[in-house]
This record gives C-alpha cells, sequence and structure tokens, in this order.
C-alpha cells in the first residue's frame, strides 16, 4: 500500500519516530463532558518520545541465571533493557541495527500497545529523511484512535486487538514475583467490579422497595405511636406488624380519621382525595427529576442497554447523576400508583453501578469491548434483585440484552448476580426472609385436565403481549406528533391524575402492583387477611371474575399510556399483574365449574374433600403468559417464575404457557416490546441473532452502497492543513475513504473525523506549531521534510474491512453482525467503488427506504453514507438522541424522517 510496506518485510523491523503518550483518551458510555464537538479534542496527552526501535518478533524469555536466584524473583519490567534509557540513534550498519532491534524487542509490544492508543507527530525525531527503511511500521495497521463521539458505534475488532495486544505484553513482561502479583492484579480486576457491583445493586434494590412501599403507603395514611410501637417512617406492614387484621391496627391512621371525619361517605370521599394529591405530586416529583437532572432516566432503559451493548456509544447514560436520578424517580414512580413496575429500570441501576466502578479501573474502563462483557454481568444483577432470581438473571441477560456473551461472561454474570441476591438477603426489606414481596410457595400440584385452560392462558397472554404493543407503539407515535398538551411534565400530572381517579374505586387497582401480585399468586390458605376478597365462596366469586376482567382491562389501557412517559418506568410488574388478574379469573372460573359438576368425566382425577383448582396457580401462570407475549422472553421467564415459586411441579405448564404466548405474539406483532422501541427510537441495533433471512433482499450490495461518484474522499497528496481543517467545516460527515491521486481511485484506506480533527489540532499547537499552509499527506512521501510537513498515516486506519463490489448483500448483512462492524469498503481490485455504514445496514433493513426515501442534498449527494456529524448532539434538552438532523452515529435517531446516515 505504501513504499514502507516492502521496507518492513525486508528488514522485519520497525523504527517510530514520533511523540507518545501512555494515556489513553478513550471517552467512556456516561462521561460528562462538553457538548461541542472538540469534547474529544481538548487536550493533547501526550509528551513522551518513543525511545527504541520496534520490533513485531515475539519476545523470547530470558532463561534464569539460578533456579531460585534473587534476580529472578525480583525482575519486574523497571529493571529491563538499558536501551529504553534513551532514544536510539538510527544506524547506517543494517547488522548492527537489526542486533538493537532484538535486543529491544522486550519493549516492543508495550510501545506497539502505546500506539495503539496514543498519537504521534510523525517524523519530528526522525535523523534520516531519506531512507524509509523500518520507519512506517505504525501507517500498516489499524491506525491510532481518539476515542468514540457521542451517538457512533464502537470498532469491536480494534478493542479486542488492543486488548490482546496488553495481555500479550503483560504475561511476556512480568516475571519473577513481582510480575505474577501484577498479573493476579490485572485479572482481580474484573471481579472487583463485580462483587463491587452486586453489593451496590443489591443495596439499592433494598432502598427503593422501602421507600416506594412508605410512599405508597402514605397516600393512604400514615403511622403514629399510640400503642407504643408506631413510627411515622413505618409504612402499613410495619406499623401493624403483628396484627393479624389491619382493623385491629391502632398505630396505623387513615386520612379521614387524621381530620376528623367519622361518617363513611365523608371520609371515603377524603381519603380518594388525598390518594390523588399524593399520587400526582409523586408523578410530578419523579418526571422534574428526569426533565432537570437526566433524562436519561426516563423510561426502563433496556432498549438503550441492548443498544450499547450491541456496540452503540451513549454517553451519560449510565452516569453517576443517572444513577441518582433513576433510583429517587423509581421510588416516586412506584409509589404514584401509576401501571409501571421498577424491575425493569433495576437492570439499569445495576449497569450504572457497574459503570461508576469501572472508572476505577483504567485498564477495563479503557476498553468499550470489555466494558460491555461487564455490562452484561451487570444486567444480571438487575433482575437477580428485581424477582429475587439469580439464574434467571443470568439466563435474562443472554437470551434479551447481550449481544456479545462468551462463556467467561455467563461465570461473571453468575458471580455478580449471586452477590447481588446475597446482599439484598442480607437487608431482608420485607422482614420475611424474602427477596421480593410477591414470592409464594404452592403446596398442590396439577391435574391433566388443567392443560387446556392453561395453554388458553397462553393465547391470552399472547395476545395480550401483541395487541399491547400495537397499542403502546400507536400512542408513542400520537404522543410525538400531537400539538397540545405538549410537555413531559405535564403529560405525567395528568395519566397520573386519570390513573388515581381510575384506581381508588376498584380495589384491585388500588393496591399497589407488587401487593396486588402477591394476592393474586398466593394461596387462600397462606392469606391471613383477604383484604381484596379474593378467596370468597360460591355466587361471590361471580363478582370477583368480573371485576377482575375490568381491572385487566383498564390496566392494559393505562399501561400502554404509562409506559413511555418522561419517568422511570418498567414493562415486567404491569404485564405481571395484568396476566395475574386474568388469570387468577380463568381459575376462579375453573374452580366453581368443578366444585358445580364434580362428576364430570374431566375432574374424574380430583379427590374428594380435597381442593382439586388451585386458582394462585393460573394467575402465576396467566403472568408468565403475559409478560412472555409482551417481552418474547423464553428460557429465561420459564427460570424466573420457578425461583418465584419454588414448585417444580409447575415447570411444565409455565413452559407450556410461555411457548404459546410467543407463538401468538409473533404472529401478531414480529418484535417484543423492547425491540419495538428501539426500532421507534432509530437506534441503530442489528440483532446478531435474529435467524429469519428471509428478510434481507437478495440483491448485490451495490445496490445499496454508497457509490464513489456519491463519496467525498480524500487524496493520498495534495493537501494543507489549512485546506483539510476546510474540508472538515464544509462537510460534516463522520468518515472519509483515503484513496491514491491516479485515475484508478485506488483505497488508501479509511479516516475518521474524530482522528483527523485531533491531529490537524495537535499539529498547529505545541509542541510542533505547524503553520496552516503545510503540506498534509496520507501516504509515503520519501522527499519531504517531516519537520515542515504533516503525515497522517498513523490515524488512518490502512486495514479497513472490504469486500469486492459484486458481493451479495446478504454477505455484507452477516460480516455486520457477527463481526460487529462499523462500515465496510467495497473494492473491486483495489480500487474504490463504494461504502455501507452501519446505519446505511440499519435503514435498509426497516425498511426505511421504502417508507420515506431520501433526498440527495440530505446525505452529500449520496444515497446511504451520509456520515453527518450532528450539531449540538450532547443536547439533553432534545432527548437522548436528538431529532433534528443526525450523523452516521446514530443520525436521526430520534426521527428518521431527518438525516440518513450511517453509523461509523
Amino acid at each position: 500500500m505504501s513504499s514502507s510496506s516492502s521496507s518492513q518485510s525486508a528488514h522485519g523491523q520497525a523504527e517510530a519516530s514520533s511523540s507518545r503518550s501512555q494515556a489513553n483518551r478513550q471517552p467512556t458510555l456516561d462521561d460528562e463532558l462538553n457538548d461541542d464537538e472538540d469534547g474529544l479534542l481538548d487536550e493533547d496527552p501526550l509528551g513522551n518520545t518513543l525511545p527504541e526501535q520496534l520490533s513485531f518478533k515475539r519476545k523470547q524469555k530470558a532463561a534464569a541465571s539460578s533456579a531460585f536466584g534473587l534476580p529472578r524473583f525480583l525482575s519486574s519490567p523497571l529493571g529491563a533493557s538499558k536501551d529504553r534509557a534513551s532514544p536510539l540513534p538510527r544506524s547506517q550498519n543494517p547488522r548492527a541495527h537489526h542486533q538493537r532491534s532484538s535486543s529491544g524487542a522486550s519493549d516492543s509490544t508495550e510501545l506497539i500497545l502505546n500506539y495503539l492508543d496514543t498519537h504521534a507527530d510523525a517524523g519530528e525525531q526522525l535523523q534520516d529523511t531519506k531512507d524509509a527503511n523500518g520507519l512506517d511500521w505504525y501507517v500498516e495497521g489499524p491506525g491510532r484512535r481518539v476515542g468514540y463521539d457521542d451517538l457512533t458505534a464502537i470498532d469491536w475488532i480494534f478493542e479486542y486487538a488492543k486488548e490482546r495486544q496488553r495481555l500479550r505484553y503483560l504475561y511476556s513482561s512480568a516475571t519473577g514475583i513481582l510480575g505474577h502479583v501484577k498479573q493476579i492484579a490485572d485479572a482481580s480486576q474484573i471481579w472487583i467490579i463485580l462483587i463491587a457491583t452486586g453489593v451496590l445493586s443489591g443495596g439499592i434494590a433494598a432502598f427503593i422497595d422501602v421507600a416506594s412501599d412508605w410512599l405508597g403507603d402514605l397516600k393512604t395514611g400514615y403511622c403514629s405511636n399510640i400503642d407504643g410501637d408506631g413510627r411515622f417512617y413505618l409504612n402499613k406492614g410495619f406499623c401493624c406488624w403483628g396484627y393479624s387484621e389491619y382493623a385491629k391496627c391502632h398505630d396505623w391512621h387513615p386520612w379521614s380519621a387524621a381530620m376528623g371525619i367519622r361518617s363513611v361517605g365523608g371520609g371515603w370521599i377524603v381519603e380518594y382525595i388525598f390518594f390523588v394529591l399524593f399520587s400526582v405530586l409523586f408523578a410530578a416529583c419523579a418526571s422534574l427529576l428526569v426533565r432537570e437532572f437526566s433524562t436519561h432516566a426516563k423510561h426502563s432503559g433496556i432498549a438503550e442497554i441492548k443498544t450499547v451493548l450491541g456496540g452503540f456509544v451513549i454517553r451519560r447514560f449510565l452516569g453517576v447523576w443517572t444513577l441518582v436520578v433513576k433510583t429517587l424517580g423509581l421510588c416516586l414512580a412506584v409509589a404514584s400508583g401509576l401501571w409501571l413496575g421498577k424491575e425493569g429500570p433495576l437492570v439499569h441501576v445495576a449497569c450504572c453501578s457497574a459503570n461508576l466502578f469501572m472508572k476505577l479501573f483504567p485498564n477495563v474502563n479503557n476498553n468499550e469491548a470489555r466494558k460491555r462483557e461487564v455490562l452484561s454481568a451487570a444486567a444480571a444483577a438487575g433482575i437477580s434483585v428485581a424477582f429475587g432470581s439469580p439464574i434467571g438473571g443470568v439466563l435474562f441477560s443472554l437470551e434479551q440484552l447481550s449481544y456479545y456473551f462468551p462463556d467467561k461472561t455467563m461465570w461473571q454474570s453468575f458471580v455478580c448476580a449471586m452477590v447481588a441476591a446475597v446482599t439484598l438477603q442480607a437487608f431482608n426489606p420485607f422482614r420475611t426472609g424474602k427477596l421480593v414481596l410477591y414470592q409464594v410457595t404452592y403446596h398442590s400440584g396439577w391435574h391433566d385436565f388443567e392443560l387446556v385452560p392453561f395453554a388458553l392462558l397462553g393465547i391470552l397472554g399472547g395476545l395480550y403481549g401483541g395487541l399491547f404493543t400495537k397499542l403502546n407503539m400507536r400512542v408513542a407515535e400520537w404522543r410525538k406528533h400531537r400539538s397540545y398538551l405538549k410537555g413531559p411534565v405535564t403529560e405525567v400530572v395528568i395519566v397520573a391524575f386519570v390513573t388515581a381517579m381510575v384506581n381508588y374505586p376498584i380495589k384491585f387497582m388500588r393496591a399497589q402492583a407488587s401487593e396486588l401480585v402477591y394476592f393474586l399468586f398466593a394461596e387462600c390458605v397462606d392469606l391471613t387477611d383477604d383484604t381484596l376478597g379474593l378467596c370468597k365462596a360460591g355466587k361471590a366469586n361471580t363478582g370477583v371474575v368480573a371485576l377482575l376482567l375490568i381491572s385487566a382491562g383498564l390496566g392494559i389501557i393505562l399501561a400502554s399510556f404509562t409506559f413511555g412517559l418522561q419517568i422511570p418506568a418498567g414493562i415486567i410488574l404491569p404485564s405481571m399483574a395484568i396476566g395475574g388478574l386474568y388469570g387468577r379469573a380463568v381459575g376462579l372460573t375453573v374452580e366453581q365449574l368443578q366444585q358445580a359438576l364434580p362428576d364430570l368425566f374431566i375432574f374424574s382425577s380430583c379427590e374428594p374433600d380435597v381442593p382439586c383448582v388451585t386458582p394462585g396457580t393460573y394467575a402465576i401462570i396467566g403472568a408468565a403468559s403475559a409478560l412472555g407475549g409482551v417481552t418474547r422472553m423464553t428460557v429465561s421467564l420459564v427460570v424466573i417464575m420457578f425461583e418465584l415459586t419454588g414448585a417444580l411441579t409447575y415447570v411444565l405448564p409455565i413452559m407450556i404457557a410461555v411457548m404459546i404466548s410467543k407463538w401468538v405474539g409473533d404472529a401478531i406483532s414480529p418484535r417484543g416490546i423492547y425491540e419495538s422501541w428501539i426500532h421507534f427510537n432509530g437506534y441503530p441495533f442489528l440483532d446478531n441473532r435474529d435467524d429469519n433471512s428471509s428478510s434481507i433482499p437478495d440483491v448485490p450490495a451495490a445496490q445499496v452502497m454508497t457509490r464513489i461518484e456519491d463519496l467525498t474522499a480524500i487524496t493520498a497528496t495534495g493537501h494543507t492543513v489549512a485546506s483539510l481543517r476546510q474540508l472538515l467545516s464544509q462537510h460534516r460527515f463522520r468518515g472519509f475513504p483515503v484513496i491514491d491521486s491516479s485515475e484508478d481511485a485506488l483505497l488508501l484506506g479509511y479516516i475518521s473525523r474524530t482522528e483527523l480533527a485531533f491531529a490537524l489540532k495537535s499539529a498547529l499547537s505545541a509542541p510542533r506549531n505547524l503553520p496552516p499552509d503545510t503540506e498534509a499527506h496520507f501516504s509515503h512521501q520519501p522527499l519531504s521534510d517531516p519537520t515542515a510537513s504533516l503525515d497522517l498515516r498513523p490515524w488512518m486506519d490502512q486495514t479497513p474491512i472490504t469486500l469486492n463490489a459484486k458481493a451479495s448483500f446478504q454477505l455484507t448483512v452477516a460480516m455486520f453482525m457477527k463481526l460487529g462492524l462499523r462500515y465496510v469498503i467495497f473494492t473491486e481490485r483495489g480500487a474504490l467503488k463504494g461504502l455501507l455504514t452501519k446505519k446505511d445496514l440499519w435503514f435498509v433493513l426497516d425498511g426505511v427506504e421504502e417508507k420515506e426515501g431520501y433526498g440527495e442534498d440530505e446525505v452529500g449527494g449520496g444515497r446511504g453514507v451520509g456520515r453527518v456529524q450532528p450539531e449540538g448532539a450532547d443536547d439533553e434538552g432534545r432527548g437522548l438522541l436528538a431529532a433534528d438532523g443526525e450523523d452516521d452515529g446514530g443520525g436521526g435517531l430520534g426521527g428518521r424522517e431527518e438525516v440518513r446516515s450511517g453509523s461509523v
């Protein structure tokens, strides 16, 4: 590709001549950085001079002089070759040059590693400006990286190559006792992060449980000291601890009694008013927290986490402020009585906790691929504390969230989920030994004839999941385009007011969601106080069944409006409550039928004088079917439900219901609720587990790629620093292919906008202080003066992933999904023919081309590759992702009708 490549192969060595630094400034997912484009380019952290020549030869381990000698045990990288103390002059003797290169091989890996992460002012220290032998090894590779802008995709291949290079240096240079200690310390970093994440996640989950229960009970009354044990900070359950009936508890004061109202009607109205006022207040406070301090704390966060784990950078999404606002907002939102849950958002909380601890370990924090492995493990901890289901959390992360889930990540997820569950158990927030409020135990089994109603529940769950997803997306579209009642807080207040007005008159809806689910799941023999009237006998059950079905219907409508508001809100618990409502209704119906017709042949397996049907089991199977229909979870859902009940005998009915609900849900709506929100928000998420290859157009990639005629490419020579800066100001593209100056347009590489801008800024500032008219080039120029020109090859990816221009589109899609690519360049006999980015691919697969089309001026005259840098894309006031024109790192993600672009 350049003359240096032949020199490199001839001599087998290399010599770098530019200033470098050990520090790697890699933007994290949530750095609170400046919103302007120069946020990544503020500092040049590099200052050290490359100490010696480099070689790609593997280091040969030095033989110890004595098996038990002291130097062997005390050896360390600090005691390496003396050649590291000062730069070596370039030798004119090839033999001597080769000997020095071999003797310095012990340090080559470290220097190569530094090269991967830092920049270089090429040619500053060169002593031979004519001979290119060994000088340009660093340009024949992936190029240096400044970091990732907000709303861009990561380079999985580069990140893992960087990690392998780091480990190679660590294990080759660290010998003796100190070396082994260093290796152990490096390997233990991940486990320290995971254990700390589990402890913090369990502690936050316990705090949310206690705070939300107290605030929720505050809507109906307060606790005071009458019998000697009451305290204001106690919720109703703890205030009346030890009483079999709440009516006998004198420490709990309803608001009607506190206001001195004795009449039943007047007391009901007063309590109704207080219930509505507190509900609206809590919801408004949660929405204000999100709007004022962190818009990333809204919704459940699972859709965004899936996108992040898929290789997308959303800065500040996992920041400290997001963690604090999400925690406090969950307490308020759950207490408001809205149809939402805390289970999904706890996954976001756990990932924020992991990101917080990763900042303490640069080796992990500076590698985006390793960070995503840790986040996958942290997500398991979120589900673990949400359901008291450590194994279910591991499977949830594997099945629902993770893009890349190797075996080591499963083991890490297991440890993190286990630590989180143990921490929650130690806090024991409910003082019952249960990890969650609605953990139940069943004392009876099931009969063969019940498989029919269980299958019916699966069908109902699939219908609910498919229809709810469509209804929720319709509401989201309406919310996005409506012209009245704008403002996130206003909408939350209105929905909270309507929800409270509907909830209070209906006893099933008045209860907190977790409390309702517990009463629906529990057997009547385990309920000491049937406050909801679920255990009535005879004809009274008819009214209960009707009320259960009405509550389920109203819950579907309210949940469809609630999920999507600007507050922390999950959909898992509302779905379980809705499924439990219609499941309990089916169970009560089957129970009444069996009691009315005990001699019917289908009930012949029932024993006399023993309850044959347990309605609570129908509730939990209905909850599983509803949750499976909405989220399309399968294995992880069955395990979660098993860990909730501890009833191994009910695994088969749950499996049947979940299987049928997924089939029915897929028939109605191909996407689950989280995938639907990913699609609605326009996140460039490519599901590498999507087996529906028939949806991929069977066309050549040339029909989809952006052709060279429509690309803004950079020639290798003929530029100055000023002209390149002008190019960046004229075109907001994220990156540029680099070609030679011939008519054939031979591909030389690809340079990202971020790296090019940083290199130009560094050249104009100290220590180089080059004038704006300095020559800049992207190929080897043996006659140019390195001190008076700017060599940009270190910043260019000279080994981009390329495909032949005649390759099929299906092969291109497979490469993007399996390798996690950001872009693919199409060539023919080395000549540039076109380019396709991740966002381009996402638009094609999602059918945006057919739905909306693109104007040529929107993407620089081309179809597909408008790698446009967003103006103020970091402005949180515009939401998580901007909606008025974006770039290939998330372009138009808030509104797909804007700028179409790729995802480099």
